[in-house]
C-alpha cells in the first residue's frame, strides 16, 4: 500500500532515516555516535535524496557538535524547550491581561499543578 501512495519512495526513505537517527541516540559510545552521525549527514545530503531530507542533513551538519554533546552528558535541552513552549502558550492565552496578578494566577492554573498554598502570595 505504501508503494501506491509513495511512488518515489520518499516516505520510505524518510522513515528509514528517522529510524537511523533513533539508533544514533541509542548509542552508548561517543565515537560510534560520531561515525553514525557523519554517515547520516552524508546520506541525507546526497543529491538523490528528497529536498526535505537534504534540509535535515544540512541542519544535522550545522548542529553536529551540539547533537554529539548528548553522548557525553546524556542530557538534552528538552526540559528547557518544554518550559519555553508552556510559557509561550500561556502568553498567547493571557493576551489582553492588564493586571499582572491575574496573569500570574492564570499562568499557574494553566500549568495544571498549582500550589494552592501560594495563593496568598498572589493576592496578599
Amino acid at each position: 500500500m505504501l508503494a501506491l501512495g509513495d511512488p518515489d519512495a520518499e516516505v520510505a526513505i524518510t522513515y528509514r532515516i528517522k529510524e537511523r537517527l533513533r539508533q544514533f541516540y541509542q548509542q552508548t559510545r561517543p565515537d560510534n555516535a560520531t561515525i553514525m552521525l557523519e554517515e547520516l549527514i552524508q546520506t541525507c545530503t546526497s543529491p538523490a535524496m528528497p529536498d526535505e531530507v537534504n534540509q535535515l542533513g544540512r541542519t544535522l551538519k550545522r548542529w553536529q557538535p551540539q547533537i554529539l554533546a548528548y553522548h557525553h552528558a546524556r542530557l538534552s535541552n528538552s526540559i528547557t524547550e518544554a518550559m519555553n513552549n508552556l510559557i509561550k502558550r500561556i502568553k498567547r492565552i493571557g493576551f489582553g491581561f492588564t493586571n499582572f496578578e491575574n496573569y500570574r494566577t492564570h499562568a499557574l492554573l494553566y500549568a495544571s499543578k498549582p500550589n494552592w498554598r501560594l495563593l496568598n502570595t498572589i493576592f496578599p
